[in-house]
Order: C-alpha cells, then structure tokens, then sequence
C-alpha cells in the first residue's frame, strides 16, 4: 500500500461525484456526472425521479474512476457515500420500490385531513405553532403518498431516506444513521432515535414503527461491497461502507467546524448556516438541531430554503444577455454578473431583498420581498441585492444560533458552489463582520465523509487530528469596516423589520389566493 485512500461518494442536487481522498486531503482524483435533468415534474410543483437514477449515476461516476485509477484500487481502505437530505423513497417488502423517489425539492402539498388530538392541538395553538404544524402536515411527502395513492401506501414496507436505499444498493443492509434523516419523517433529533408512539410531534407524519429502517451512529461499518455492487461501481468486493451522514453534515465536518467558536456556511442550492454543539438546543424555536455526523454533537442549522437558487432562476429569467456576452467572451455567466454587482457599492443604493420564496413553519405566511427600487437600479442592483439579502438573513440567523446555544462565533467558513464568488465571500465577511474562510478544495461533503472513514478504520485518532491533517486554509475575505457598518444599518433599521410589519398583508395576499380571488 502506497498511501490510504478513502473512495467517496457525493450524491447532490445537480451531480453525482466519486472522488478519492488521501489522509492530507488531497482530491486524488474524481469523476463527476452531471444530470440532464436534475428532476422531473408531473405536475407543477412536484419534483420526483426514477428509482435507479442516482445508483446508475453512481456506478457511472465509479466506474470511470476506478478504470482511471486501477493502479491504486489497493490503496482503498472504506468508501463513504454523502447524499442530498428529505428525498424519500417507498420501498416493499423485497425492497423494491412502489413508486417514483420524491426530491427534496418537491412542494406539492397534502390536505389536513387527520385533525391532530384535541389536546395536542391545544398545546400547538398555546406556543403560536397552530398554524405552522399543520404547513408541516400538509409538506410531509409521507402523508400526501397515503392521501392520494393509496394502493402505493399499501404495497411500501419501508420508507427511507434517499442514503439509506443506497446503503442497500451497495452492501444489501437497508440502514442508516441519525445524522442522514433529515426529513419529514418522525425523527427524534434529540435522542437521535426514532421517535415513540406517544411523543408530542409524531403525528405531523406518523410513519407506523415497522416501516421504518434500522439506524446505527456514523463512524460504523453499515457493511460491505457486494459482489453485484462490485460488478456494477467498479469498486472492490467486500470494501466497507463507513456509515457517514447528510451532504450538509458532511461538509460542516469537511469546512473544520468540530468546535463551538466556528460555523459553517453552504452557499448551494439551498443556503444554510450550521455551528457544532455538544449540548441539544433548537437554532430557532421549535426548529431542532440535526444530528452531526460526530456521534458526540449536534449541528443546529438555519436554512434559507431557496438560497443561491436564486441566482440561478435570475439568470434564466434576466440574463440572456450576460450568457450570450459569457458565451463569446468563454466565461462563466456568474461571471459577468459578478464583475457587474461588484462595482455597485454595498446596500445596493438602497435596494434591499428578503430571500423568503418558500414559507416555512415560523414564516408561514411569507413570500420574497424586493423594497426601495429607485429609476437609478438595475438588474445588477437586483443580482447583488438578492446574495446581500441572503447573507443578511444568514446572519439573523447566527445571531438567533448564538443566543439561544449561548455560543459567540468568530470564524467563518464557506462552502458550497457559490463559495466559488469572491464577490460573494466577500459580501458575506463584510455583512458578518468576521473573516470568512475559504479551504482548499471545494469538495468539502467528501473530505468530511472521508474523515468519519479514516477516523473509523483507526487512520486518526481524533476528528482534530482529522481536520488539522486534512483541511488546508486557501482565501481568507477580510470584512471592510464602513461595508460592515452599512450592512448593520441596514439589518438592525430596515431588513428584521420588513417579516414583521408586512406579514399583515401576506396573511392577505395568502386568503385571497385560497378563496381564488387573485
């Protein structure tokens, strides 16, 4: 054996990625596939995919790696799979699925049509989450499957989260761990078990005990590489597959973040703020902390939904221009854009965007809001406004996370595509006004997932030992002090007021679009 290598497995959004990594973590090498069609839609707001898309696209990813690299498939000590959270798959009694996978993308919504107990209904009205609770009902894929397709319901077995089908796939044990069910399913955060019959929130999506999968902690051997798997990845039979945790666990571990001083930031298709914490607390109220994939902690996390989706949907609907100028030019369309935003000065001359696409349980009544346009802005005003108003509710955020963990943090650390942006880093450090970080390598779920491996097969002692052998510092974004100034005017006078004082109207807008009236 040459050198340990650890061969991973990164399932996103948009691509499928394995990649091998070293103990200095170094990319060795990595084959990436990129979906034509992230998801599909039968109806609008749906958004499903077939059954073995992303395995083929994993045996795909691994095969080409693995023909690449045969000189050094002895080196390979675990592999480790990473896979986008809440994307459900029903499963029968052979395992087999009874129905297309539903993405965590997917908004279609189910009616409340199993009122909750009275009592329990009281106690959701008592705390102000009435309303919220039933936003939860009503979003949970599990109940809208037993409302509308019954005879699916029937026929599924099990119902699992997206990795634990995959650990199936590849080893033929359908199991998972805490840090990977992130999703409308009844997990007991806390506990980091599933949760028992009588407990408060378990009828938000009541999934009977039996169709749920077996959980062990990360860090453990889930199993080994089947010979079919074997056949199908390129990978070796009988290699162990290291229990790990969800993509954005995955890449908290991956950006350093094992100490309560520092927090993790995924500029992705979502965006996310993630601390580490050894002791439970809710990020937000009723909101919990997920399991980290540090059997020991908790990553408490507070999610802007839409995130650096945005930019995307902006440059299809706004920026045929830019790519066609990016096209001539062999750049990127981002870009363009971004060397446009840049020379606006911070505050966007007064425009300001609440990134709230997508209600939630504390915002039930939401919708985005763009205030304080001016005949002197621009799309570019509107580009840059929308990563301000991003890192703006990012850092409502952490000042929730810290006074409700009693916490103070003082590094930043950013992953994610759009960490890829130095405009976009760097807006972030003067928004925080704190350094903001960017490590050596932008695929940070896999070095995580490779650290729970090396960890596990003995290759380090600690995670510490892990991170300081593995994680290497590349950028650092300094915040500038009169930009940092101009974001806290903006956020403490104007931007955590504006939910507040429109909700009203949102409440409106919401009953006028249920009666059909707009």
């Amino acid at each position: 054996m040459n050198r340990p290598l650890i061969l991973t497995y990164d399932v996103g959004t948009q691509s499928t990625r394995a990649i091998l990594v070293d103990k200095q973590g170094n990319i060795v090498d990595k084959e990436q596939v990129k979906y034509d069609e992230p998801y599909f839609r039968q109806r609008p707001g749906w958004a499903e995919q077939k059954t073995d898309f992303y395995f083929d696209n994993m045996c795909r990813a691994s095969t080409a790696l693995m023909a690449r690299n045969a000189d050094k498939v002895s080196d390979i000590i675990a592999c480790a799979v990473t896979v986008i959270r809440d994307t459900l798959v029903f499963l029968d009694e052979n395992y087999k699925p009874t129905r297309d996978i539903i993405h965590w993308l997917d908004a279609r919504k189910c009616v409340f049509d199993d009122p909750f107990p009275l009592w329990k209904e009281a106690v959701f009205e008592l705390i102000g989450m009435g309303k919220g609770t039933k936003i939860v009902y009503r979003t949970s894929k599990v109940n809208w499957v037993r409302q509308k397709q019954p005879k699916v319901w029937a026929r599924t077995k099990k119902i699992v989260c997206l990795p634990a089908y995959l650990n199936y796939r590849m080893t033929g044990r359908l199991a998972d761990t805490p840090a990977n069910t992130i999703a409308h399913i009844p997990m007991d955060y806390k506990k980091k078990r599933w949760m028992k019959e009588n407990d408060l929130t378990r009828c938000f999506y009541d999934v009977p005990q039996d169709r749920l999968c077996e959980l062990i902690p990360s860090g453990e051997v889930l199993g080994y590489i089947t010979k079919e798997a074997a056949a199908l990845t390129g990978a070796p039979e009988g290699l162990p597959l290291i229990a790990t945790g969800a993509d954005k666990a995955c890449e908290t571990l991956g950006l350093s973040v094992a100490s309560p001083d520092k927090a993790s930031i995924s500029f992705g298709t979502s965006s996310t703020i993630e601390m580490y914490s050894e002791q439970y607390f809710e990020p937000q109220a009723f909101l919990p902390s997920y399991p980290s994939v540090i059997n020991k902690a908790w990553n408490p996390e507070i999610q802007v939904f839409r995130g650096f989706w945005m930019l995307s949907w902006f440059i299809k609907e706004f920026g045929d221009k830019d790519k066609a100028e990016a096209e001539r030019l062999g750049v990127s369309p981002e870009e363009i854009l971004n060397k446009k935003a840049a020379e606006i000065p911070a505050g966007c001359q007064g425009l300001m965007l609440q990134p709230y696409w997508t209600p939630d349980v504390l915002k039930p009544d939401s919708y985005g809001a763009i205030i304080g346009f001016s005949d002197y802005h621009t799309k570019y005003h509107i580009y840059r406004a929308i990563i301000e108003g991003i890192c703006l509710e990012l850092y409502m955020s952490m000042k929730s996370m810290e006074r409700r963990g009693k916490k103070h943090i003082k590094e930043l650390y950013v992953g994610g595509g759009g960490s890829r942006s130095n405009l976009a880093c760097q807006i972030l450090a003067d928004t925080f006004g704190l350094p903001v970080k960017r490590i050596h390598t932008h695929e940070a779920c896999s070095l995580g997932a490779a650290m729970v491996a090396f960890v596990a097969k003995g290759e380090f002692e600690s995670f510490d030992e892990a991170i300081k052998s593995m994680v290497h510092e590349k950028d650092v974004f300094t915040p500038d002090p009169k930009n940092h100034e101009t974001y806290m005017n903006m956020y403490n006078k104007v931007y955590r007021k504006i939910y507040k004082n429109v909700r009203p109207l949102y409440a409106t807008m919401n009953n006028l679009k249920e009666r059909n009236m707009i």
